[in-house]
């Protein structure tokens, strides 16, 4: 009752300001790319521009599209990772490790901590998983990317948030795509797609496919995808979207390998993984329908449901998972303009709740009986089911105090509930529980800074929380263990954005210190068993550092150069497990420093190329800290020309190659690996040597 009555005074108290007010739209930071000219400041847009754009008052991320097609067009893993304190680990296209400013660290095979949005569809599931490698680079316009919980009205994670958008028709008319490449290790992928515009209609859509064989044994990957996004203007007033994407992959598991294999051939499998041919194949649909409306000329509200379905099935040899995920919710985000102080302001307030019904079966695995022939199933292990529910309520304000002081305030009152039932174990009272959280209230406060059009400094104080995954809730009996709660944080953070020489160079800088609570670990106990529980406190501390200069050499061509830099100190402030106290050590999975550097030279003949740099520091793979990764260091190279064929007819051929040096390296580190049946601890994803690319792509402008 308390959590509905706070929700209740939260929304009134926020619809109050707003209608006291008038204004006219103000000016705000959008989300920077570091990797190509700098945006300038752009007004904020009311409640649908919360669909692809955070909003949030100080400087955040922004991965374009070009930066995209600058490396490999298989996924996104190299062009997030030339994005200051981001780092994604990448055992295989299919297992991908994201952490932002070391959080998220410790899941062992995927990413949570943190929450992402498709045009403002919430992708991240239930359990707080995010998968990133559904999405082909050729269909999006832009990544977002905001540290912390700094994001109020997209759930307040630790980690931060993902906002993924499609590709848009700018000008009005038809065009029709399609990009072919080709590569090292089978890589094959076509991306077709048509865009349509008018004054009231929008259409974009594409058609994806994306083979690989794999640099390792069992290694292949094949995924199919579609896309539409849709946005009809029913009236100068009233705008429906919908959204359409559908993906069937199957992706072989080579899984990681200890200290011996990898320097003896990284090319292997794991050995019981390859005896079980091991694989997951995904069958996913999401659907939603967005209606943004112009309530007054001040005033509007974007309303999107949605719903997603997911068939997942992954043998493993130590059982065959069999999952079904069914999710479906509502997001509502009422924007205002109004004034404040004779100065311009903006308010957004509204919901977002989210539900999804998550089955899960695991059988015998019968790999070892079946004549070589990979997986086989065997009697049914368990049979279980889990309904997930979250509620968001949220607002936030931006009031201009003066003409060089801004201030955004903002608040997340989130609710979580768990409903488990072993449908394997009818009998047993004890093997099915609820976990009904605590309401989770989670301030926002920053501050920006004017002094000159070249000078801004900013601030912020946020909390944040991350819930406790699927596999931290059960014991390894499959029981709720009613022990476990969520993470919980607050985020300090200070920076500065200076521009000189006419906006030529552009240097970035953030200090942050974000310090969790009841820090939620796994301690692995068997093939498939973990115990997660609350284990102590940590401490996040670090500074980014981005540069970029960007010049026009003459009237012809461009050059475009960067650097990206993080140093951390990420501590276990207070951790004992059992007799073992690894308080004071570095936290695991997260190197000490990442550097990135990058040039480009556009030509007006239609030429491009870049070349790119990134370092990854060492870091540690043990909680004690008695094993640590080695640096390594990997270069990237691309070129393409571009001409015009005939009117309206656009060629566009490119080369790329990656790890151009030839390094080897561990791509993804497996951390506290444990050691069964007298063999080592696997630790260790190989990561690919030198390979090649190649891409044809062909536009018409009807």
């Amino acid at each position: 009752m308390k959590y509905y009555i706070a929700t209740i005074i939260f929304l009134c108290f926020f619809s109050e300001i707003g209608n006291a007010q008038n204004d006219t739209i103000p000016k705000n930071t959008r989300g920077n790319d570091f990797l190509l000219v700098s945006e300038k400041l752009e007004p904020i847009l009311l409640s649908a521009s919360y669909q692809k754009t955070s909003g949030v008052l100080i400087p955040t991320e922004r991965i374009s599209a070009r930066t995209i097609s600058s490396f490999t067009p298989v996924d996104l893993v190299d062009a997030i990772n030339q994005t200051s304190g981001v780092y994604i680990q990448s055992g295989a296209i299919n297992t991908n490790r994201i952490t932002i400013r070391g959080v998220g660290s410790r899941t062992l095979f995927g990413t949570n901590k943190i929450r992402a949005y498709f045009n403002g569809i919430p992708i991240t599931n239930g359990g707080g998983e995010t998968n990133i490698d559904i999405y082909d680079t050729n269909s999006l316009s832009a990544i977002e990317i905001v540290k912390g919980p700094k994001a109020t009205q997209y759930g307040s994670n630790l980690g931060g948030t993902l906002l993924l958008s499609t590709k848009e028709t700018l000008k009005e008319g038809t065009a029709i795509s399609t990009t072919f490449s080709a590569g090292s290790y089978g890589l094959f992928k076509n991306t077709t797609s048509a865009n349509y515009k008018d004054e009231n209609l929008s259409i974009y859509a594409s058609y994806g496919h994306l083979k690989l064989d794999g640099y390792r044994d069992n290694n292949q990957y094949n995924r199919n995808s579609i896309l539409t996004y849709t946005e009809f203007k029913v009236s100068p007033k009233f705008t429906l979207g919908a959204l359409i994407q559908h993906y069937d992959n199957r992706a072989e598991i080579s899984s990681s390998l200890s200290q011996t294999a990898f320097n003896e051939d990284p090319t292997q499998a794991a050995f019981t993984w390859g005896q079980a041919k091991g694989f997951e194949a995904n069958n996913e649909t999401l659907i939603g329908i967005t209606a943004s409306t112009e309530i007054t000329k001040k005033f509007s509200n974007t309303t999107s449901v949605f719903y997603k379905y997911l068939d997942h099935y992954e043998p493993r040899p130590f059982n065959i998972l069999d999952e079904i995920t069914n999710g479906y919710g509502a997001r509502s985000i009422f924007a205002k303009k109004y004034t404040a102080l004779d100065r311009t302001s903006t308010l957004s307030f509204g919901v977002e709740w989210y539900q999804d019904e998550y089955q899960w079966q695991t059988l015998d695995n019968l790999y070892e009986a079946n004549n070589g022939n990979g997986s086989l199933e065997g009697q049914l292990i368990s049979d279980n089911q889990e309904k997930r529910s979250q509620f968001n309520v949220f607002g936030t304000t931006t009031l201009s105090v003066s003409e060089n002081w801004k201030v955004e305030a903002g608040l997340n009152i989130n609710k979580t509930q768990y409903k488990y039932v072993d449908v394997f174990n009818t009998t047993d009272q004890n093997a099915s529980a609820d976990r009904n959280f605590d309401p989770i209230f989670a301030p926002n406060l920053s501050v920006s800074f004017t002094a000159t059009d070249h000078i801004n400094i900013f601030g912020n104080v946020s909390r944040g929380f991350n819930y406790p995954s699927i596999e931290e809730t059960l014991t390894p009996d499959g029981v709720i263990n009613p022990d476990i709660g969520p993470e919980r944080g607050w985020n300090y953070e200070v920076g500065s954005d200076l521009r000189f020489f006419e906006n030529t160079l552009r240097l970035k800088s953030s200090l942050y210190l974000l310090s969790i609570d009841d820090l939620v670990v796994a301690e692995r106990i068997g093939d498939d068993q973990f115990i997660g529980r609350n284990a102590g406190k940590t401490h996040h501390r670090g500074i980014e550092l981005q540069m970029q200069y960007v010049q026009h050499l003459n009237s012809r061509l461009f050059m475009n150069a960067y650097v990206n830099a993080d140093f951390n100190s990420h501590k276990f402030i207070d951790f004992v497990d059992e007799d073992d106290d690894f308080s004071g050590n570095d936290l695991t999975g997260i190197p000490k420093e990442k550097i990135t550097m990058g040039f480009s030279l556009q030509h007006a003949i239609g030429f491009d190329a870049t070349l790119s740099f990134r370092h990854i520091g060492s870091q540690p793979i043990t909680d004690a800290n008695t094993l640590y990764s080695d640096a390594h260091q990997l270069v990237f190279t691309k070129i393409g020309y571009k001409r015009e064929l005939f009117s309206g007819m656009t060629l566009h051929i490119s080369a790329g190659i990656n790890n151009l040096l030839d390094t080897s390296y561990a791509s993804s580190i497996l951390i506290n690996a444990s050691a069964f049946g007298g063999n080592e601890p696997r630790y260790f994803y190989p990561g690919q040597p030198r390979n090649f690319y190649s891409s044809v792509r062909l536009r018409y402008n009807l």
